[in-house]
């Protein structure tokens, strides 16, 4: 697993994110290489697992792209060109379903 992907799991690992799915997407898609996909529990939780990948990717020297969805909390998006972060809260995760959109690409991680 690339650090910069290493470095965005163990963010979303230190403030306790669930359901952390890691897909790579080299091959099947020209928008990024990695997608990382994690829940929150709440509004306020998954803008605090934002905080900690943006914090620790620029500590990295990984600074974000392109940053969408963190006031709304449901659905943020961080965008580092060749991996793509995406944090929900479990009811829009459940609706969006990127998972089953991107099932073909071969999963470098899988927590429950």
């Amino acid at each position: 697993m690339p650090a910069a992907v290493r470095c965005a799991v163990d963010a979303i690992e230190d403030r306790k994110g669930v359901r952390l799915i890691v897909l790579d997407l080299r091959g099947l898609s020209d928008a990024a290489d990695y997608f990382v996909i994690a829940s929150g529990t709440s509004d306020a939780h998954v803008r605090g697992l934002a905080d900690g990948v943006v914090k620790a990717m620029d500590a990295a020297g990984q600074p974000a792209h392109h940053v969408e969805g963190v006031q709304a909390g449901r659905w943020v998006l961080l965008d580092f060109v060749d991996l793509m972060v995406h944090l929900f809260h479990p009811e829009t995760r459940a609706f969006y379903q990127l998972e089953r959109l991107w099932q073909d690409a071969p999963t470098l991680l899988s927590e429950p």
